[in-house]
């Protein structure tokens, strides 16, 4: 099974939620005294461990949780209980085939950025009678290969105004490799953010920044962080 793990760790809340306010601090440290007064959400991902993650994460009080994998979020999913406000995100690529089964167990995708893969994911969120969070992921670092470019977002975004299923609600973006690039990289980030949202007013959701890099991704403006490691620890080996 594809992102699947050893034996995953256990977990204990109060670690959790520690862990949690720490993270919390980091961002708050990192915020610019101008940014969004709603603040930073967090979305938990999960990916690597086993269902003791996702109950832990949500007794700890995290209401979005992310994973990488179809395969691996359904088997881990069918032996989590999730209460009706806490939202599955879907961050790994989109392979067309499995976009009837990735609508049907998530809330939101964030990584679109391909119209023949959203096509699918609006074709069967309609046939799920649901409408899908979806966040557009673009290119910013050069060592990157996935992700719209920068130039091509405005028109690919429109090109998404006619799928009534999918709920375009911002961007995505991966951090570059080289942690000293990732200033630069975001920056291009927030300027794409905030040309959309000149555009488009539902526009309000930019996920940037992960453990490793998530200072930067909110100094510059970040409104979404993906994090796993920095809440839970080092993933297990995988098998």
């Amino acid at each position: 099974m594809q992102g699947h793990s050893g034996s995953s760790p256990a977990f204990d809340v109060v670690k959790v939620k520690e862990a949690l306010a720490a993270l919390q601090e980091r961002i708050e440290r990192a915020r610019p005294k101008n940014a969004d007064p709603k603040g930073v959400a967090i979305v938990a991902v999960t990916k690597g461990f086993g269902p003791a993650a996702p109950r832990t994460a949500i007794a700890a009080g995290l209401r979005q949780l992310g994973e990488n994998y179809y395969q691996e979020a359904a088997a881990k999913y069918a032996h989590v209980s999730r209460p009706a406000d806490v939202s599955l995100h879907f961050i790994g690529r989109v392979q067309r085939n499995k976009a009837r089964r990735i609508a049907e167990l998530f809330d939101a995708v964030q990584t679109v950025d391909d119209l023949g893969v959203a096509r699918a994911l609006d074709e069967a969120a309609k046939a799920l009678q649901k409408t899908l969070l979806v966040l557009v992921q673009v290119n910013v670092a050069l060592d990157q290969r996935q992700g719209v470019t920068l130039d091509d977002v405005p028109a690919f975004v429109d090109s998404l105004g006619g799928m009534r299923n999918l709920l375009v609600r911002g961007l995505m973006a991966m951090g570059p490799q080289r942690l000293g690039d990732a200033p630069e990289a975001f920056a291009r980030a927030r300027a794409c953010f905030e040309q959309l949202q000149r555009a488009y007013p539902q526009i309000d959701i930019l996920s940037t920044g992960m453990s490793d890099d998530l200072e930067s991704a909110v100094a510059a403006g970040s409104t979404m962080v993906r994090v796993g490691t920095a809440l839970f620890g080092a993933r297990p080996a995988r098998v």
